[in-house]
């Protein structure tokens, strides 16, 4: 059974209910205001007829207006009759009094109920009962028709209840329809299509705009998957290459190999190759374990600033040719993942080794909140506002970086990869993140990049 149906049924349920109860507390109260007129009614002719007694003027004419519906007798305090209306002279007492002021019977005068009242009239001779009945067929005769009416025309609510229900559930329903026809035929090779969009700001019109926002995300998580995938198997076509290039030289010529020269040449270059390799590799896990939510650092206290001097005698050693400072490193001490922000800095240091013209800086200070701030300063053509963002993605190499990339490539020696496989500075980013810190590039003082990565007061917030 489908929505349509089911919220029909429930709909013609809940109004069945609700008017099969007010048709009985209708008909229950219409009975119940005509029993009472006919009470009173039957009450003020009694009460008239024992006014006439108790002023001493006797058992007055006992007259009815309309025979079948209504009746008067008098009584002795023996039950006898001592008086009656004509249509009921020579019958017997029809109520007894002893039962009761007010008792419903059935007379010879009619088929229908008569309600009857008994009234107390006092004289000196003894006391006397004044019985009035009167029909209660006009009480019969109207809730027999009103029930009537009700059982006609309750059913026909019921439809029409039932007839609007079907309609709004099947108009509201009818772009949940066209919804799920659209994301049937969505597959992965068309991702870039959407749901349509509903009139109005109700729940279905919130659906769709949520299930759009998913397909974006959706659409972009495989672009960036393809990208991914598109860059890393560029970033390896180029080592192993050269490493197969290498190695037919090397079978295509084995009297080469006798030179002691060539021999270890070629050893350098397969074993340089071979590192570049597998220093991608282990990027592109770390980038997998931080997608799958798995990069938590392990915690113990580190001081930061070892780190930040070590990187500094590293990179000094690797690039003579530029002026590594670290006048601006003071002391700071965090729990943290000494290999993980180890890796931070060296990468931060080999990208501004990579871009620098002739001085890189490193500073790093605690600041009075409790947040250690670290920056890697160069005096490179630095970042463009507009991609200070993006430089953090993954495989993102700007055209002016690449240009002074390969121009450098013979100066950085061994600093890392000269060339660069765009993923250092995602790894920077990802790994600030599992230390619940922040990663941002500026304009620096010294008319370059500034990288700044800035971690918390409080410890690290770390992914669950």
């Amino acid at each position: 059974m489908g929505v349509r149906f089911r919220s029909t049924v429930a709909a013609v349920l809940v109004v069945a209910v609700g008017l099969v109860a007010g048709a009985v507390a209708l008909v229950a109260l219409l009975r119940a205001e005509l029993t009472d007129d006919v009470r009173q009614a039957a009450r003020a002719r009694a009460e008239q007829v024992a006014a006439v007694i108790e002023s001493g003027r006797g058992v007055p004419s006992l007259t009815v207006s309309a025979p079948d519906e209504q009746f008067v007798q008098v009584l002795d305090s023996r039950g006898d009759v001592v008086a009656g209306s004509a249509n009921v002279e020579e019958l017997p007492a029809l109520a007894d009094p002893r039962q009761g002021s007010e008792s419903t019977v059935i007379t010879p005068l009619d088929e229908d109920r008569f309600l009857v009242v008994a009234e107390a009239a006092q004289r000196p001779g003894g006391d006397l009962t004044v019985l009035v009945g009167q029909a209660l067929i006009a009480v019969e005769e109207s809730t027999r028709i009103v029930t009537r009416l009700l059982l006609v025309g309750l059913p026909l609510l019921m439809l029409v209840a039932a007839g609007a229900t079907w309609m709004a559930v099947g108009r509201a329903l009818a772009p949940v329809a066209a919804i799920r026809s659209e994301v049937e035929a969505i597959s992965a090779a068309e991702l870039h299509r959407r749901v349509p969009l509903p009139r109005g700001r109700d729940e279905i019109a919130r659906l769709a705009t949520t299930m759009n926002r998913m397909l974006d995300r959706l659409e972009r998580a495989q672009s960036a998957q393809r990208r991914f995938i598109s860059d890393a198997s560029h970033e390896l076509r180029s080592p192993v290459a050269s490493i197969r290039q290498h190695a037919e030289v090397a079978l295509a010529h084995p009297d080469r190999l006798q030179d002691r020269a060539t021999r270890e040449r070629l050893v350098r270059t397969v074993l340089e190759e071979d590192l570049r390799i597998q220093r991608l590799v282990d990027d592109l896990l770390l980038l997998a374990r931080a997608d799958e939510d798995a990069l938590r650092p392990r915690l113990r206290p580190v001081d930061l600033d070892d780190l930040v001097l070590d990187e500094a005698r590293r990179l000094r050693g690797a690039a003579p040719g530029l002026r590594i400072s670290t006048a601006g490193v003071s002391p700071a001490r965090r729990r943290a993942d000494p290999r993980g922000l180890g890796r931070v800095v060296r990468n931060l240091g080999d990208n501004a080794v990579r871009y620098a013209r002739s001085e890189v800086a490193f500073d790093l200070a605690e600041q009075p909140d409790g947040r250690v701030v670290l920056g890697v300063e160069d005096d490179g053509p630095g970042v463009p506002a507009a991609d200070r963002e993006r430089v953090f993605e993954r495989f993102v190499r700007l055209d002016e970086a690449r240009a002074r990339s390969a121009a450098r490539e013979g100066d950085v020696g061994s600093v890392g990869n000269a060339v660069g496989s765009g993923l250092g500075l995602a790894i920077v980013a990802e790994l600030v993140a599992a230390h619940g810190g922040t990663a941002t590039v500026t304009d620096g003082r010294l008319g370059g990049a500034r990288f700044e990565v800035v971690l918390p007061a409080e410890g690290p917030d770390l992914r669950a």
